[in-house]
């Protein structure tokens, strides 16, 4: 397969089947997941999603003649109404994310609660073979619901989704990632994934669903948006929209934006991301109003995650601080193996059984022990009167119910410490294994729950040397464990500060996050970019590889290189788009129309489509610019969405036609990107990635040398080259 195809980001041609031999067999564990099963798009690419090419995306608007012409004849009403247009994006943008995640958590609340009172029902019948019968066949049925969604009609929605939009943003057009079936699939099966109980979260699938916006923006009102760099900034804030909606954390979505996945940023957009998750959190908060009041079935109060550990006042010395920095090291290296395991585990899968207990309720609480309702810490299971089953106040609940209950402040001793141990292995491993199946499933969730059991265990281990309280201690596991898998801080601290309301918690929270991120890079990478690599993703990194700074870009220019004239034949440009996978051509002005051979500019092979599709053509190799530019307007050559461009087959150029010229100056961008041969390839590397390139030229240091003119190979920005 030619990684050219894959990635247009150079104009040579590479192939991966050239390089090198080896046993294919033996290298197959270590390769990405794409390139050894060709090119599907999907996480879980042994599920079978279709063979299709990977495309970069245009960030870089092409300045050619005919944008500068559109540029000057813009009034003030269209420029105001481009403005307005982007705000009004970024309102119904937050609108609907804040909408779907009031709509799963509602969807969540109400199967798990109902799910959960038929089997308590069953149970205090004393017909336990009946409720566990139920309790397997109610959650067989949704996982199995959930894992056909994803692999009859979008397997592109497994997986959280974060690496996709991580990699669009970073310039990669892969398949369907954002399409209307991988948008529906993700919204409805991780209802599905959620409510079968399976350890996995609903706050990935909901940022890929806030950025699902991409193929609705074909309409002729729209023009404006009808360029990549605008549909980044649309998918940027649905980003931000979606973590806001999953956490109740509009600042932390922002921040998650632009730490994580975001690979380019200006001042503008955070303006606009901040207005789309406060738009977010208006319409949370809005429904969490509405649905106090009971009509919406069983969600309540605890269906939008928000864990209160105010209720402990947050006093430590010498002994908690070095506490913290054990439990921050420990979860540093928890976070690491956590990453390791989940690159191999998402290849191979294992299971886990766990056993239960019932314990007397302790006397000195304030609250019904059991409980008689279907939330709670104290449930009852198949225990008697007067006692409850504190493996299945966590096993049995919902995640964020369980997530809840472990940061807990009020009650100290309400979970043993073998039950605890139990719990955390259990999450940790069964986070591990389903994350990778056929289901739309998060990370976050997970994370926090395996990190908050091993918080809370540690707080009861310390308890001799700390006067911290235990559910202190489960917010600062889930925040080592968040810091050794993620790799953020910033946005993490954000996230766990407005999830938990307690800013006495910034010191220590920081401090775990430093320490855990720290301990967890000298093992691997963050869990995203793990799994960006792993699906073969060529994701551009923001920093240069070593070897990089002992080369030019000179040393890796390849060829031949394929150029037009500026008034070029028909034929050849034909020829070229049939024969090569290139996404942009350098387009060179000779004499006499110009004093010497020079660059005049870069063509996209979008544009020639159009162009020749015009019929724009002379017989004699003379300026026709005038006639293009009153014949096509800017907009001819936007972008359209998926599958409605113009396509090669879609001309019809007759024998007589080929011999003919077109003039490429209206539509030649020129200005383009351009280094001087000897600049460094560690320079030009950083150069591509922080301004969002697909090409970029380099050009010889002496003027009188035209044959070295040629563009970076994509091979050393690709993951998989």
């Amino acid at each position: 397969m030619d990684v050219e195809n894959r990635t247009n980001r150079g104009l040579h041609t590479f192939n991966e089947e050239d390089e090198g031999g080896g046993d294919i067999e033996n290298d197959a564990k270590e390769l990405p997941l794409l390139g050894k099963r060709r090119n599907t798009t999907s996480q879980i690419a042994i599920v079978g999603a279709n063979v299709c090419p990977i495309e970069s995306l245009d960030y870089e608007i092409a300045e050619n003649e005919l944008f500068k012409q559109d540029w000057r004849s813009r009034n003030k009403v269209q420029i105001f109404q481009y403005i307005v247009l982007k705000w009004a994006f970024a309102l119904i943008i937050g609108l609907l994310t804040g909408l779907v995640g009031v709509f799963s958590n509602i969807a969540v609340e109400n199967i798990s609660g109902f799910q959960m009172l038929l089997i308590y029902d069953l149970m205090r019948k004393h017909q336990y073979y009946t409720a566990f019968a139920v309790y397997a066949g109610c959650n067989i049925v949704l996982a199995a619901a959930a894992a056909a969604l994803c692999a009859f009609i979008a397997p592109e929605a497994a997986g959280s989704g974060i690496p996709e939009v991580k990699a669009y943003l970073n310039g990669i057009d892969a398949h369907s990632i954002l399409a209307p079936s991988t948008l529906f699939v993700k919204i409805f099966g991780s209802i599905l994934g959620v409510s079968a109980g399976f350890v996995v979260g609903k706050e990935g699938p909901m940022v890929h669903t806030g950025g699902s916006r991409k193929y609705h923006l074909t309409w002729t009102w729209l023009r404006y948006f009808k360029n990549d760099r605008d549909r980044r900034d649309l998918i940027t804030c649905g980003a931000a929209a979606g973590v806001a909606a999953a956490f109740r954390a509009p600042v932390g979505g922002v921040l998650f934006a632009l730490e994580e996945v975001a690979s380019w940023w200006r001042s503008a957009l955070l303006w606009r991301t901040f207005f789309t998750t406060a738009v977010v959190a208006m319409v949370l908060r809005a429904f969490m109003e509405f649905c106090a009041t009971g009509k919406c079935g069983l969600f309540g109060q605890g269906g939008l995650i928000m864990y209160d550990v105010s209720s402990e006042k947050v006093q430590y010395s010498g002994p908690e601080v070095l506490a913290v920095i054990i439990l921050g090291i420990i979860g540093g290296i928890f976070g690491a193996l956590y990453n390791y395991l989940v690159d191999k585990v998402l290849r191979t899968y294992s299971i886990i059984n766990g056993y239960v207990t019932c314990i007397p309720c302790p006397t000195d609480i304030a609250v019904s022990c059991p409980n008689t309702d279907e939330t709670g810490n104290y449930k009852s299971f198949q225990c008697p009167p007067g006692y409850y089953n504190d493996i299945a106040s966590l096993f049995l609940s919902t995640n964020d119910d369980a997530i809840r209950n472990l940061f807990s402040a009020s009650i100290e001793k309400e979970f043993r410490i073998s039950t605890l141990a139990l719990f955390f292995s259990a999450v940790y491993c069964l986070g591990i294994i389903t994350y990778g199946i056929a289901i739309p499933s998060g990370l976050f969730i997970p994370v926090i729950l395996a990190g908050a059991g091993y918080g809370r265990l540690l707080g009861r281990l310390f308890r001799p040397i700390s006067k911290l309280d235990t559910g202190l201690f489960a917010l600062l596991g889930a925040a080592s464990f968040l810091g050794g898998t993620m790799r953020m801080t910033v946005s993490m601290c954000v996230i766990l500060l407005e999830l938990t309301n307690d800013l006495l918690l910034l010191p220590l929270v920081m401090l775990v996050l430093l320490i855990s991120k720290t301990v967890a890079d000298n093992f691997n990478k963050g869990v995203y970019d793990q799994i960006v690599k792993l699906k073969g993703l060529p994701y551009m990194e923001a920093h240069a590889e070593p070897y990089m700074r002992t080369l030019v870009a000179r040393d890796v220019i390849s060829g031949p290189l394929v150029t037009f004239l500026g008034i070029e034949k028909v034929g050849n440009i034909l020829h070229a788009l049939r024969t090569t996978g290139h996404n942009g051509f350098p387009v060179i002005d000779e004499p006499p129309f110009s004093d010497a051979p020079e660059l005049c500019g870069l063509v996209l092979r979008s544009h020639l489509l159009v162009l020749l599709k015009g019929k724009i053509f002379s017989k004699e190799r003379v300026p026709a610019g005038q006639e293009i530019l009153r014949r096509f307007a800017v907009f001819d050559f936007a972008k359209a969405g998926s599958g409605k461009g113009v396509k090669l087959e879609d001309l019809d150029i007759e024998e007589e036609e080929m011999e003919m010229y077109v003039d490429l100056h209206p539509i030649t961008n020129a200005s383009p990107y351009t280094v001087v041969e000897t600049m460094s390839l560690a320079k030009a590397a950083i150069l591509f990635r922080q301004l969002g390139l697909r090409h970029m030229c380099v050009v010889p240091k002496s003027l009188g040398v035209r044959h070295t003119l040629s563009q970076l190979p994509s091979s050393l920005f690709d993951v998989c080259g």
